[in-house]
C-alpha cells in the first residue's frame, strides 16, 4: 500500500506542478484573464479539470487502468503501464484542446468569410431589385431610363426606351447610332430630344446625372425622359392663338383708328360750322336750336371717344395724364352741358361742391368729364320723374363725388352687370338709347386714378352712384379756409319746389357759411318770413323760381312788411326760358339767376356785386351755346397760316376761324400739295409760313415723314423752326408722342375746338 501512495503522490505532483500551463492559443496570443480556455499557474490540475470538463473522463479512464495494471502486473509493470496510459489520455487532452482552439479560432474567422459574402451578395441583389423597381416605376409612367457608359454606350436601359426605339437589345450601342436628336435647353444635362417612333415623332424632357457605381466604382450617365408631345403641341397651340389674338386686336385697333378719323371729319364740319353760324345774327328759338345740334354733336364725339379708349384699355395702352385743375368748375360745366337734356324731359338737375373741396388739385380733368358726362348723363335718361343730383365732398383724404337720380332703381343683378362691357340695365327702349360702353369705360378710367366707381340702388326709389379718388396736389385745410365764409351773414329765403335744384341752392348757401331756407307753398313762405320780421336774424336774400312768381307776388301783397325790408330779389329761371316770356316777369326783381347754378353767380349775386344788365352778361357763362367774339389782329403777319386739310368743308371750317382771328390762310389739298410748296417748288414759288396747321392722314404721303424732311431742311439751312399744328383723329397717347418726337409743336384732337386752336396758334407765334 505504501508504493500505491507513493504513486499516487507523484502522480498528484506532476500534475500539480506550476510550470505546466496549456492553452489552446497560439504562442504569439497573450491570454487575457477573461479568456476561459486560458490556464495560470495558481489554477493547478483542478483549475485545468474545471476549464476543460472533458478532460475528467480521460483522467478517471487512465486511474482505473492504472489500478489494474499495480494490481494484476506489480508496481514496475503498472508503473509503465500507466505511463502509456498518461499517454493515451494526454494525447486525448490535446485532441479535446485541438477541437477547442478550431472552434474558437479556424471556425469562427470561415464563419466570418461566409456571412461577409452572403452580405454582399444581398447588396448586389438589393441594387439590382432597386434597379428593377424604378424601371418598372419609370415603364408605368411612361418614361424613358436609361444607363449609359461615359463614351455613349447603353448599359441598361427600360421597356418604354426599347419600346419607342424598336430595339428589344440597345445595350451596346449609342444614342446618336440609334437616331435620337438632342436639343440642349439652356440648362445644364437638360435636353429637348425627338424621337422617331411608329406613331410619329415623340418630344421629351430629357435629363442626365452623373453617378458613380457602387460595385465597380466606374462613372455612369443615367438618365430620365418624359414624354411633353403633347404639352409642346397645346404651347404651340397656345402661342399660336395668343399671335392670332394680337394680330385681332392690331386689326381692331386700326378698324377703329380708322372708323373714328372717318367719324371725325364730318363731326369736325359739322361743329365747326355751328361754331361759325352761332356768330352770326340768329333769333333766340334758332340759337336754341343750335344749342342742341351742338351738343348732340359733342355726344357723338364722346361715343368715338368712348370706343377708342375701350380699344386702349383693352392693349393696356391707356394712361390717365393729371394737372391742376379746378374740381368745382369740371362738375358744373358737365352738369350745364346735360341740363337741356333734363329740362327736356320735365326733370331738375343741379350740383354742389362743399367748403372743404380745393380749389385747384391734380386730376386728368379731360378724363374727370369724360367720367361725369357718362354716370350723370346715364342717371338723366333713367329718370322720369324728379331729378339728378351731383354733390362733391372730402372724407378721409378722398373726393367723394355722389349722382343720386329718383329713377326706378336697379335690382342686384342689375347692378353686379352694370358695369360690364355691353350691359345695360331697365327696358328694352332704354337699352336701345346707348352702347353699354359708358359704365364700363368710367370704372377702369377712375381705377386707372386708383380711385373706384360703385353704386348702391332700391328698385323703385332711384340709384346713388359714387366716385372716389385720391385728393393729391392740394392742401385740404387751407381749401376749406378759403371757402367757409364766402357767404358768412346772408340769410336766403328760397321758394321754389322740392328737388335737386332746390337742395344743391340750399346745400351750396350753408357750405359757403350762409343761412337757407327752401319753402314750397304760400303759407311755409308766409311763415318763414313772418319768423324773420320777428328776430333779429332779419333776411337779406329771397330768391324765387319762376314757377313759383304768381305765389310770390300774392306773398308781397299779403306782406307789405317785406316790401320795407330791403331785401334782394332774384329771379331763377330754366337756361331755356331766360329770352322767352318769362323774362318779362323780371320786374321788382334785382338780379336773375339760371339753373343749373354755378357758385361764382350765386356768390356774385347774394354779395350785391351783380346788378341789372351785368347779371345777363354773368348768365352768358352759364349757357351751353357759347357766343365767341374773335380777338382781330391788327394786320396780317407776312407769310400767315399754311392749312393743310384734304377734307374741303374742315377747310372751309378752319379757313374761316382763322381769318376771323386776324389770320392769313393758304390752303392745300394733300401731302403731296405740301411738298411742293415747302420744297420742291423753284426757290423763288416758295412758301414760307408763319405757321403750319396739318392734318395727319391725307393722300399722298405721310405726316410723320413730313415732319422729319421739314425738321431737317431747318436744320441743314440753318433756319428758325417753323410751329406745326397737328390736327388727328387719332386720340392715342402714343401718337402724341411719336408727332412729338417727330418735330410737331402741338397736337390737337379732331374736331378741333376753334377756341383752343386760335389759342394755340396766338401762343406759338408769340413764342
Amino acid at each position: 500500500m505504501s508504493d500505491l501512495s507513493t504513486l499516487r503522490e507523484r502522480i498528484a505532483s506532476e500534475f500539480n506542478a506550476p510550470k505546466r500551463t496549456l492553452s489552446h492559443r497560439s504562442m504569439s496570443d497573450t491570454p487575457g484573464d477573461d479568456d476561459p480556455h486560458s490556464l495560470k499557474p495558481e489554477d493547478g490540475f483542478n483549475g485545468m479539470k474545471e476549464r476543460y470538463p472533458a478532460l475528467k473522463p480521460a483522467l478517471a479512464g487512465a486511474g482505473l487502468l492504472c489500478s489494474a495494471a499495480i494490481l494484476g502486473a506489480g508496481i514496475d509493470a503498472g508503473f509503465y503501464l500507466l505511463s502509456g496510459g498518461l499517454a493515451v489520455a494526454g494525447v486525448a487532452g490535446a485532441g479535446l484542446l485541438l477541437r477547442d482552439w478550431y472552434r474558437s479560432n479556424v471556425k469562427p474567422v470561415a464563419a466570418h468569410g461566409r456571412v461577409r459574402e452572403e452580405r454582399l451578395s444581398d447588396n448586389r441583389w438589393e441594387r439590382s431589385e432597386t434597379s428593377q423597381l424604378l424601371s418598372t416605376i419609370h415603364d408605368a409612367l411612361g418614361d424613358i431610363a436609361i444607363i449609359r457608359e461615359p463614351g455613349g454606350k447603353i448599359v441598361q436601359a427600360n421597356a418604354v426606351f426599347c419600346r419607342l426605339t424598336g430595339w428589344l437589345k440597345p445595350e451596346g450601342m449609342t444614342c446618336d447610332a440609334l437616331g435620337i436628336e438632342f436639343e440642349p435647353t439652356g440648362g445644364t444635362n437638360h435636353y429637348k430630344v425627338r424621337i422617331a417612333t411608329d406613331t410619329g415623332v415623340k418630344i421629351f424632357d430629357w435629363h442626365d446625372v452623373i453617378a458613380r457605381e457602387p460595385a465597380s466604382g466606374a462613372f455612369m450617365l443615367h438618365s430620365i425622359a418624359r414624354d411633353i408631345t403633347e404639352e409642346s403641341r397645346i404651347a404651340r397651340e397656345s402661342e399660336e392663338a395668343r399671335r392670332r389674338a394680337e394680330q385681332a386686336s392690331q386689326a381692331k385697333s386700326r378698324l377703329l383708328a380708322t372708323v373714328s378719323h372717318e367719324i371725325r371729319t364730318p363731326l369736325s364740319g359739322i361743329l365747326g360750322m355751328s361754331h361759325l353760324i352761332s356768330q352770326t345774327r340768329l333769333t333766340s328759338e334758332q340759337k336754341n336750336y343750335l344749342a342742341g345740334m351742338r351738343q348732340s354733336g359733342h355726344a357723338l364725339v364722346q361715343l368715338v371717344d368712348d370706343l377708342l379708349d375701350f380699344s386702349s384699355i383693352e392693349a393696356g395702352r391707356f394712361q390717365l395724364r393729371p394737372a391742376q385743375e379746378p374740381l368745382r368748375e369740371t362738375i358744373e360745366s358737365v352738369v350745364e352741358m346735360l341740363s337741356h337734356r333734363a329740362h327736356e324731359k320735365g326733370i331738375e338737375i343741379g350740383a354742389t361742391v362743399t367748403a372743404d373741396v380745393p380749389g385747384l388739385m391734380d386730376f386728368d380733368a379731360a378724363r374727370l368729364r369724360q367720367v361725369l358726362f357718362n354716370v350723370v348723363g346715364n342717371a338723366v335718361k333713367f329718370t322720369h320723374a324728379g331729378g339728378v343730383l351731383v354733390s362733391a365732398c372730402v372724407e378721409q383724404q378722398e373726393i367723394v363725388l355722389r349722382i343720386e337720380d329718383t329713377g326706378p332703381g336697379m335690382n342686384a343683378q342689375e347692378q353686379a352687370r352694370v358695369f360690364d362691357e355691353f350691359e345695360q340695365a331697365g327696358g328694352n327702349a332704354q337699352r336701345t338709347g346707348g352702347s353699354g360702353l359708358g359704365l364700363a369705360i368710367s370704372r377702369r378710367i377712375i381705377e386707372e386714378g386708383n380711385g373706384s366707381l360703385t353704386v348702391s340702388s332700391i328698385p323703385g326709389k332711384g340709384s346713388t352712384f359714387e366716385i372716389r379718388f385720391p385728393a393729391l396736389g392740394c392742401d385740404l385745410a387751407a381749401a376749406t379756409r378759403a371757402r367757409r365764409g364766402v357767404l358768412a351773414g346772408s340769410r336766403v329765403l328760397v321758394m321754389a319746389p322740392t328737388g335737386p335744384a332746390s337742395r344743391a341752392l340750399s346745400a351750396t348757401i350753408r357750405t359757403l357759411g350762409g343761412e337757407c331756407e327752401c319753402v314750397e307753398t304760400l303759407e311755409d313762405a308766409q311763415a318763414a318770413a313772418i319768423r324773420a320780421i320777428s328776430t333779429a336774424t332779419a333776411l337779406t336774400d329771397i330768391i324765387v323760381d319762376h314757377r313759383h312768381a304768381a305765389q310770390f307776388r300774392r306773398l308781397l301783397a299779403q306782406m307789405p312788411a317785406l316790401e320795407r325790408q330791403k331785401l334782394r330779389k332774384t329771379y331763377l329761371v330754366n337756361p331755356e326760358e331766360r329770352n322767352g316770356r318769362q323774362i318779362n316777369q323780371m320786374d321788382g326783381y334785382h338780379a336773375w339767376l339760371i339753373r343749373p347754378l354755378r357758385e361764382k353767380s350765386l356768390v356774385e349775386v347774394l354779395r350785391g356785386r351783380m346788378k341789372g344788365m351785368e347779371v345777363r352778361d354773368a348768365i352768358n357763362d352759364n349757357r351751353p351755346m357759347l357766343r365767341e367774339v374773335p380777338a382781330q389782329r391788327e394786320k396780317p403777319q407776312q407769310g400767315g397760316v399754311l392749312l393743310a386739310e384734304d377734307d374741303p368743308i374742315n377747310a372751309l371750317m378752319v379757313r374761316s376761324v382763322l381769318e376771323k382771328a386776324g389770320h392769313s390762310v393758304r390752303v392745300v389739298g394733300d401731302f403731296e400739295a405740301l411738298a411742293v410748296a415747302l420744297f420742291d417748288a423753284p426757290p423763288a414759288l416758295r412758301i414760307a409760313p408763319e405757321l403750319i396747321v396739318s392734318d395727319l392722314n391725307m393722300p399722298g404721303g405721310d405726316g410723320f415723314s413730313m415732319l422729319k424732311r421739314l425738321r431737317e431742311d431747318e436744320r441743314q439751312a440753318g433756319a428758325m423752326p417753323v410751329p406745326v399744328i397737328v390736327l388727328t383723329s387719332d386720340t392715342q397717347v402714343d401718337t402724341r408722342l411719336r408727332l412729338l418726337s417727330a418735330g410737331a409743336s402741338a397736337v390737337l384732337a379732331k374736331p378741333a375746338d376753334p377756341k383752343a386752336l386760335t389759342a394755340e396758334i396766338d401762343r406759338l407765334l408769340e413764342r
